[in-house]
């Protein structure tokens, strides 16, 4: 591996074991053994290289679990399905998500991250779409991403933030299927 790809491993680590904020410049080289100046070399700054290590984490994460989907694309039990990935992972990725909720809760003391972020999130609301539809990311367009893209990226989200405060209350995937299917219908009803 050359000094690019080290610094992106130990960005990696030091986003799990330290979170974003508590990250410094000195503890991304510690744990890649590349050299300071590197960082501004292939990154532009630490916060735009925790920013792609981010993004790498949460890519792998989707990635450990996208493999196994069941169910038909669309349906409730590849809904379930990956509502039971995403909690199989939880131990591994709670770090990940407690930093990505850091972040956005340290609001503007981070501005320049939380942008970057930000602009990273149509990325990821177009992968969930196709892990739940089966639709590939390319054939996705912007009200796409902005409407089914935003919704399941809240249930993602929400998820994770009932998991991170209290794992044994949190939803299980049967529960919040459910929870779905009911919601679905009393929308539909009402509609009709």
């Amino acid at each position: 591996m050359g000094h690019k790809e080290d610094l992106l491993e130990g960005a990696k680590k030091c986003l799990v074991e330290k979170g974003f904020v508590r990250t410094t410049a000195r503890d991304i080289v510690n744990a890649s053994g590349a050299n300071l100046a590197s960082i501004g070399y292939h990154y532009g700054s630490k916060d735009a290289l925790l920013t792609q290590a981010f993004i790498a984490l949460m890519e792998e994460w989707g990635e450990s679990f996208a493999a196994g989907r069941k169910g038909a694309d669309g349906s409730l039990e590849r809904f379930r399905g990956v509502w039971e990935g995403v909690l199989a992972q939880h131990e591994a990725s709670g770090p990940v998500w407690a930093a990505s909720l850091e972040v956005a809760l340290s609001r503007d003391r981070v501005p320049e991250l939380r942008t970057m972020l930000a602009a990273s999130q149509a990325e990821g609301r177009r992968g969930l779409i196709a892990m739940m539809t089966g639709t590939p990311e390319e054939q996705l367009d912007e009200r796409d991403v902005r409407t089914l893209g935003a919704f399941y990226q809240a249930l993602l989200n929400g998820l994770m933030i009932q998991w991170l405060f209290d794992p044994e209350s949190a939803a299980t995937p049967e529960e919040f299927t459910e929870g779905m299917r009911r919601a679905a219908e009393a929308a539909l009803g009402a509609e009709g």
